[in-house]
């Protein structure tokens, strides 16, 4: 068989390997900040879910994040076990398990608010091209949205 019937499994040729290598380099942008305060990536992204909505549902804080359950619930136990966040169900629907963040949660806010600027600078792009990357990657999300 010719080579050329094998270039889909080229490595170069794979759009969803530079995404994941690029995701991967991200994050350990923000390993040393996320380590002083002593939370995971998962859980800081969950924790920007809470500092904006407050109150959220599981099922719909995983619709945010692009995280299924199985995922989300130690996340949310190790969230809750800190003493940021706490789950509880409604009573007139205790199917819906709902998580609100505590005083402590808030309290981390201020602790996490420089982290952004400091991890910025560590993709260079400039303001255009950032702005284009982030129009890309989110239209791209939106096309595994159910």
């Amino acid at each position: 068989m010719a080579e050329a019937n094998y270039d889909a499994l080229k490595l170069g040729n794979q759009l969803c390997f530079p995404l994941y290598a690029a995701s991967r380099e991200v994050i350990k942008r923000y390993r040393p900040y996320l380590d002083a305060l002593g939370i995971t990536y998962t859980q800081y992204i969950a924790m920007m879910v809470f500092w904006e909505e407050k109150k959220i549902n599981v099922k719909e804080l995983g619709k945010k994040l692009f995280l299924d359950s199985g995922t989300l619930t130690p996340v949310l136990k190790s969230l809750e076990a800190k003493g940021y966040v706490k789950r509880y169900r409604l009573p007139e629907d205790e199917r819906l398990l709902m998580v609100e963040i505590t005083v402590e949660g808030e309290k981390l806010k201020e602790k996490a608010i420089e982290i952004p600027g400091k991890v910025a600078g560590c993709v260079k792009l400039d303001t255009a091209e950032a702005l284009q990357l982030y129009s890309l990657l989110y239209k791209v999300l939106e096309t595994f949205s159910d």
